[in-house]
């Protein structure tokens, strides 16, 4: 198993998920631009947590385009919520085309501005949150959500691994407890992985899909 390439595991995934005509273009348009995404392989995971905790309330700290918001949504039901939140409105408004276009912006809240101001506006519980935004500002995000999260719900982050500027070997150090110098993305990052270990009332784990993603299930 260790000898297989990522990215052998990465197209294994990718070909175990569902995709549909308005996620291919998303993917497309990610690829020309390079704008980062979560990508299928970590959005097929995103949409069975969500049915898998029978979520009926979404938070997504940093939306971009929608992408992620796109692959809770078919879990989210009719009547229920998946708050988007976005500082650039051009991709604040791609995201509502887009989910839009597939008959989901129905259930979606679409929130301009920043996202930890954001959720201070907004009563819980969230069965899933996506945690998605600056990575410096990581444990802050945790922090502003934590209490608002259903027992039985869960916190996912991304870029848990790697992602742009993130040192993974500053990752690790800090959830070994080791001295490293990093920088602010990744403390952000490597002190949100801390947070969410320590905290009892969730039990936490890595899927080591896309640029990491660690999710945290809320035990009470």
């Amino acid at each position: 198993m260790h000898d297989i390439p990522h990215e052998k595991v990465a197209r294994l995934a990718r070909g175990l998920t569902e995709t549909d005509a308005v996620i291919d273009e998303m993917d497309a348009k990610a690829d020309a631009e390079g704008f980062p995404t979560v990508g299928p392989e970590v959005g097929g995971w995103l949409r069975l947590l969500a049915r898998m905790v029978d979520a009926e309330r979404v938070f997504e700290f940093g939306s971009g385009f929608g992408y992620s918001a796109y692959w809770f949504a078919p879990a989210v039901p009719a009547d229920g919520e998946l708050v988007v939140t976005e500082v650039d409105a051009d991709e604040l408004d791609e995201a509502r085309e887009f989910l839009d276009r597939g008959g989901y912006a129905d259930r979606c809240r679409f929130e301009l501005g920043d996202a930890i101001e954001t959720v201070e506006r907004y009563d819980g519980p969230f069965d899933v949150v996506l945690i998605d935004n600056e990575k410096h500002r990581y444990p802050e995000a945790f922090e502003a959500v934590r209490e608002k999260v259903a027992p039985g719900g869960v916190v996912v982050a991304d870029n848990a691994i790697t992602a742009g500027p993130l040192d993974f070997d500053g990752i690790l150090a800090g959830v070994e407890g080791r001295a490293y110098e990093m920088d602010a993305d990744t403390r952000g990052v490597a002190d949100l992985l801390v947070t969410m270990r320590d905290d009892p009332a969730f039990q936490t784990a890595l899927l080591p899909l896309g640029e990491g993603v660690a999710v945290a299930y809320r035990t009470d």
